[in-house]
């Protein structure tokens, strides 16, 4: 079977902090999910994973959406249940032939990177941020010790994003258009997840499964194989 490589992104949406703790246990789903199924995985930036494996894209491309989760945060001194959001954004890496970058338009930004990889990877600046100038969308890589990798790492989720762009554009204009990203673009309401009822709900299935904690501690295999049919 053929490795397959995805971009995961996720972000808090509506919510605060919450939703940003909401983006991080989604993303810490994945992230064991990917651990199951063997999958290399990395995180490329805050909340931006390279998952590499047999049917990355194939299974996780009907996650892109809005998340919602109901539950009461940790934060929450009086017991009332919070509805927050978190948006996902799965993407396929992109061939060099597919998408043309003119090296014109790229803006290269160099920094130390923080935290990982112990004291040496502070003293050089590894850290990659690359804007393009005509849409101003803007990538960073910072997880590699090397300039190098980080530099390679940030064109290529340049040239996913560039993708995803033409993609959603196609959509708007060309009546029929069917993207290969999925149904699921980052505006729709695709799962609720309902902590005091242990419910998860998928909107475009309309079913749902108990046993919430054990979903979101990565077992998500009888979900995905529903979904990644859609």
């Amino acid at each position: 079977m053929n490795n397959q490589t995805a971009y995961l992104e996720v972000r808090g949406a509506t919510g605060g902090d919450e939703a940003k703790i909401w983006a991080q246990d989604l993303g810490r789903m994945y992230a064991r999910y990917a651990t199951k199924k063997s999958w290399k995985i990395f995180e490329v930036d805050e909340g931006v994973y390279k998952i590499t494996g047999p049917e990355v894209f194939d299974l996780l491309k009907n996650e892109s959406g809005v998340h919602r989760v109901q539950r009461v945060p940790e934060t929450e001194r009086k017991g009332r249940i919070h509805t927050s959001t978190a948006t996902v954004a799965v993407l396929p890496e992109i061939k060099e032939s597919e998408v043309h970058i003119n090296p014109q338009d790229l803006d290269w930004q160099f920094t130390r990177a923080g935290g990982h990889g112990g004291q040496n990877v502070n003293k050089v600046s590894t850290a990659v941020r690359l804007i393009h100038k005509p849409t101003g969308i803007a990538v960073q890589a910072r997880e590699e010790r090397f300039q190098e990798a980080n530099r390679q790492i940030a064109l290529d989720l340049l040239r996913t994003k560039l993708w995803e762009k033409e993609e959603e554009e196609k959509l708007r204009t060309v009546a029929g258009y069917r993207s290969s990203i999925g149904r699921g673009m980052r505006s729709e309401k695709i799962r609720t997840y309902n902590f005091p009822q242990d419910r998860i709900t998928d909107h475009r299935l309309g079913k749902s499964w108990g046993n919430l904690e054990a979903i979101v501690d990565g077992n998500l295999d009888k979900v995905l194989d529903l979904t990644k049919n859609l």
